[in-house]
C-alpha cells in the first residue's frame, strides 16, 4: 500500500505555504517530515487528516487494486501538544475508548497489557490524567492510535519537549509498529529525523523532495540540507 500526495498546495490570503506537494510513501517505513517550524508541516497534517481544506490536488492510497480514497478511520493524527480527557483516569480513559470502538478494534486485549505496552506504571494506571506528566499523556494518545491501528499515522513532532528516557522509550514504539503503516513524522531537528526514521522528506518552499538518507553522513551533504532549510526560514 502506498499513500500519495498529489501537487497539493494550501495558501492563507497571500501567503502560499503549500505550493505544489507532491511524494509517494509506502508502508513499512517511518517517513520524517524535516522542515524549520513555520515551513507548513502541521498545515500538511491538517489538510491530510481534512481539518482544513486544500485549495488544489489530492491525496489518496494505491495498491495492485487500484486507487482509494482516504477515509477518517484511515488516520491516526498525534499532535505536538497532547490532547487527553483530564477528568479521566487512564484506566477510564482507555476502557471509554475501547468500548466506543469495540466493533472496529481487532484483537483487544486486557487494558493492563496496553498499559504494559507503552511502559506506564501500575500506580499510574487509576489516577487522574490531570496529574500525568507531558510525557505520559503522549504515551496515552499514542496507544489509543496504536490500538486504531490506522493505515496512515502523522505525527506531528511528538517528541520535542520529552525527556530523553521518555523519548527513547516512544522511538522504540514506534520502531516496533512501523510494520504495515506509513508513519509520517514531522521534525525540525534534523538529528532526530536521522536517527529515527528509514526515509527523510523536506519540506522547503512550500514543497517536498527527498533526502539521500546515506548522505546524511557526509557533513558537506548535512551542511547543505541545513542551508536549504535556513533559506526557507527567510523567504
Amino acid at each position: 500500500m502506498d499513500f500519495i500526495i498529489d501537487h497539493l498546495s494550501k495558501s492563507y490570503e497571500q501567503k502560499k505555504v503549500l505550493e505544489d506537494v507532491s511524494f509517494r510513501f509506502s508502508s513499512g517505513k517511518i517517513y520524517g517530515l524535516l522542515g524549520r517550524n513555520g515551513a507548513g508541516k502541521t498545515t500538511l497534517f491538517n489538510c491530510l487528516n481534512r481539518d482544513i481544506t486544500v485549495d488544489g490536488g489530492a491525496f489518496f492510497f494505491e495498491d495492485e487494486q487500484g486507487r482509494r480514497e482516504v477515509e477518517p478511520e484511515d488516520i491516526g493524527y498525534v499532535l505536538s501538544t497532547p490532547t487527553v480527557p483530564d477528568f479521566l483516569t487512564g484506566r477510564e480513559f482507555l476502557k471509554f475508548f475501547m468500548d466506543i470502538n469495540r466493533g472496529s478494534i481487532t484483537d483487544p486485549k486486557p487494558l493492563d497489557d496496553y498499559f504494559d505496552f507503552i511502559s506506564i506504571p501500575a500506580e499510574d494506571r487509576d489516577r487522574l490524567m490531570k496529574d500525568y506528566s507531558h510525557g505520559m499523556k503522549n504515551k496515552m494518545q499514542m496507544l489509543i492510535n496504536f490500538i486504531a491501528n490506522p493505515t496512515l499515522f502523522l505525527l506531528d513532532e511528538p517528541l520535542t519537549s520529552l525527556d530523553v528516557v521518555v523519548a527513547e522509550e516512544m522511538k522504540q514504539l514506534l520502531r516496533e509498529c512501523k510494520e504495515g503503516r506509513i508513519i509520517i513524522f514531522s521534525t525540525h531537528l534534523l538529528d532526530l529525523a536521522v536517527d529515527l526514521c528509514d526515509e527523510i522528506v523536506l519540506l522547503s518552499h512550500g514543497m517536498l523532495q527527498s533526502v539521500d538518507h546515506a548522505a546524511l553522513d557526509n557533513d558537506a551533504f548535512k551542511e547543505k540540507i541545513l542551508d536549504a532549510l535556513r533559506e526557507d526560514g527567510h523567504a
